[in-house]
């Protein structure tokens, strides 16, 4: 296990460039980060699936500036929007939501209500999920998928990967994480598993849980707070990549 720490620890140095991500080789978090904002970087994380050039050409259309404008404006600038499982509605919908979500205060202390009491990074999500639900009564399957559901068990409940992505890039700053949020430690971070990571961490037997949910996020972490109990989510970039360029 001490030589795969080592291949580890020197492909995170060898991503930890900004160039790392680009046009040329495209992440959701090159939109976040040329907007240094975290409803911005929220919005980036939860279109985050599917084939990566599709996100960035979906984020690279929407303006952003509509998160201060009025619902109508919203509505009508995004009514030739649609992204997979969300068609216009659900996207104005969604803009709107966070509009309203971003007057009553900052994403970062939506989280902190759920996050401190144990310094849980699920319930931190769970806190901002309902938040969400409370702001709005607009349901639809594509709306559903985009912001998640809390949940009251770990095993078989979503791995959460888009809004554990967002705690990366909001919580860590390097070259790539932007740490716009100070209050969260990054040791209570957890793994954004993906079909990439999933398949990467079980041929480096990091992984033994079949299932690609939250008991598997729960596991992965573990395991990899033993190579950096203070920052176990560094390995994600690396691992991810590892997996979408088929090295492993």
């Amino acid at each position: 296990m001490s030589k795969i720490k080592d291949r580890l620890d020197e492909e995170v140095l060898k991503r930890d460039l900004s160039d790392e991500i680009s046009y040329d080789k495209p992440d959701p978090l090159l939109v976040a980060q040329r907007h240094n904002d975290e409803y911005i970087a929220l919005i980036c994380a939860l279109f985050a699936y599917g084939n990566v050039q599709a996100i960035i050409k979906f984020l690279d259309s929407l303006d952003f500036s509509l998160l201060e404008k009025d619902d109508e404006a919203i509505r009508s600038a995004l009514s030739g929007h649609y992204y997979r499982f969300q068609n216009a509605e659900d996207i104005a919908e969604f803009f709107i939501l966070l509009k309203n979500l971003k007057k009553a205060d900052s994403l970062e202390e939506h989280f902190l209500r759920g996050y401190v009491s144990q310094h849980s990074v699920v319930d931190g999500v769970y806190s901002v999920i309902n938040a969400m639900r409370e702001e709005t009564n607009y349901e639809s399957q594509g709306f559903n998928f985009l912001i998640g559901k809390s949940s009251h068990k770990t095993k078989g409940a979503s791995a959460l990967k888009r809004w554990m992505m967002f705690l990366r890039w909001m919580v860590r700053e390097d070259n790539l994480d932007m740490g716009l949020w100070k209050r969260v430690d990054k040791k209570d971070l957890l793994m954004p598993l993906d079909t990439h990571t999933f398949n990467v961490s079980h041929r480096l037997k990091l992984l033994k849980r079949k299932t690609c949910d939250l008991e598997a996020v729960i596991e992965l972490t573990k395991k990899l707070k033993t190579f950096d109990k203070n920052d176990p989510i560094k390995y994600d970039f690396a691992l991810y990549r590892l997996g979408q360029e088929k090295i492993l």
